[in-house]
């Protein structure tokens, strides 16, 4: 049965590494890769190879004018004729660099095909550039529609934080706070040396140069690669079984992923964020309050906290909009606000059944006796972070005592000052 693992990531040569080691390591796989490059001409190159190179080539044209949908609309056939023709064991997906592996995590599971692994390559020197990179992607010849408004920097911190396993190049230029910075901004992912893509050779088989070592050291059944929570669910696919000495690489493409679980990590109200860590020279702080901001004063600090942190993520509640979850997310001194719907405390008891368990298991984790599960859930990493600093201009954007005994009512009176990022 064919096995399809997604690898992506901006870092092209981390990521062309990392699947010539699979197409190396794995008998009986090949690597699809559209390249979005040749969208300006009105079409995208599809090639398909192997371990020797090109098997075929072709292209097709743009839908919609994006070069993304028409990767959509190719590369769900393409998969489906391998999948019949019986002969290919892995079916690797190259993404073009700018491409999030979240979005064709979904197309392939809806395609009802097995997705057993999603990887992003990942050059540890290079983490802090790209994340301090606010330049759209259209100025770096990066879109993938002409509607694209992406930068480097987000684009970038989704690739890095979706993906349960991260293929990291050998990297001389590389030092301890990068290592650092990439263990913080995602704890929880699992991380797989991939030397410098060469079929052989014990730089890039494991920390400690044998597979026998990573083997000892690989998480029981039930922990392993399949995502967030470590199994695959009914959108995802199971496990495959591995072979014996199959390398690290090898084993994350085929130990199962679940799309569900994957997606809820990412949503905002129940999202995995990285916990408090500080260590050489890179920290975290997680800031947590129960009061609301005054949407004036926060709105008047954000270029002050956005260029505080290389990457800020999270969840936080406006007083002016008491009822509504807002969505953080920062990165390239950039920041995208977005509205994730309603805190459960506004909801009435009847529709938490249409809530899904993951968010509602979250909230009771946190639930709050008078405010539920409305709350500030923000987190910083960076390299050299004023924590201190940070922290008093996070309380400075609160509601003071008097404001916030006025309570709600008066709450929803205040300037709306976010109107314009939440295109109200």
């Amino acid at each position: 049965m064919l096995s399809v693992a997604i690898v992506g990531g901006l870092h092209a040569d981390a990521r062309r590494a990392a699947v010539d080691r699979l197409l190396a390591e794995v008998s009986g796989s090949v690597a699809l890769h559209h390249d979005l490059a040749t969208a300006v001409r009105g079409t995208v190159v599809r090639t398909i190879r192997d371990r020797t190179g090109i098997v075929s080539a072709g292209e097709a044209p743009l839908v919609n004018d994006c070069a993304c949908c028409a990767l959509r609309e190719d590369l769900v056939p393409e998969l489906e004729r391998l999948a019949d023709d019986g002969l290919t064991r892995l079916a690797i997906v190259e993404l073009w660099d700018s491409v999030e592996p979240k979005a064709m995590a979904e197309v392939v599971a809806s395609a009802d095909l097995r997705l057993t692994g999603v990887i992003t390559a990942v050059d540890p020197a290079l983490v802090l550039p790209y994340l301090g990179n606010g330049d759209d992607l259209a100025e770096a010849g990066l879109a993938a529609a002409t509607t694209d408004q992406r930068t480097v920097a987000d684009t970038f911190a989704r690739q890095l934080e979706y993906a349960p396993v991260l293929a990291l190049a050998t990297s001389e230029d590389a030092d301890d706070e990068d290592r650092a910075l990439l263990a913080q901004l995602h704890p929880t992912a699992r991380q797989v040396p991939i030397g410098n893509g060469g079929p052989s050779g014990g730089e890039g088989v494991g920390e400690d140069g044998d597979w026998e070592s990573w083997f000892e050291r690989r998480p029981a059944e039930g922990q392993g690669l399949a995502g967030p929570t470590g199994s695959a669910g009914p959108a995802g696919a199971a496990p495959a079984d591995p072979d014996p000495g199959r390398s690290p690489l090898a084993e994350a493409a085929f130990g199962g992923f679940d799309v569900e679980a994957a997606a809820a990590a990412q949503h905002p109200a129940c999202a995995l964020l990285p916990a408090e860590a500080d260590e050489c020279g890179v920290s975290t702080l997680v800031w947590h309050r129960r009061r609301p901001f005054h949407p004036e004063r926060l709105y008047a600090a954000l270029e002050d906290l956005c260029c505080a942190a290389a990457r800020s993520r999270g969840r936080f509640w406006l007083a002016d909009r008491p009822d509504t979850l807002l969505h953080w997310d920062a990165a390239g001194g950039a920041l995208c606000v977005e509205n994730a719907g309603p805190w459960l405390a506004s909801l009435p008891d009847a529709a938490w059944e249409l809530v899904p368990p993951v968010r509602r298991a979250a909230a009771a984790l946190d639930w709050h006796p008078e405010h539920g599960d409305c709350c500030q859930h923000l987190v910083f990493t960076s390299p050299g972070l004023d924590r201190d600093g940070l922290e008093l201009l996070l309380e400075s954007c609160l509601l003071t005592d008097a404001e916030y005994a006025a309570g709600r009512t008066a709450w929803k009176q205040l300037p709306p000052a976010f109107d314009s990022l939440l295109e109200v």
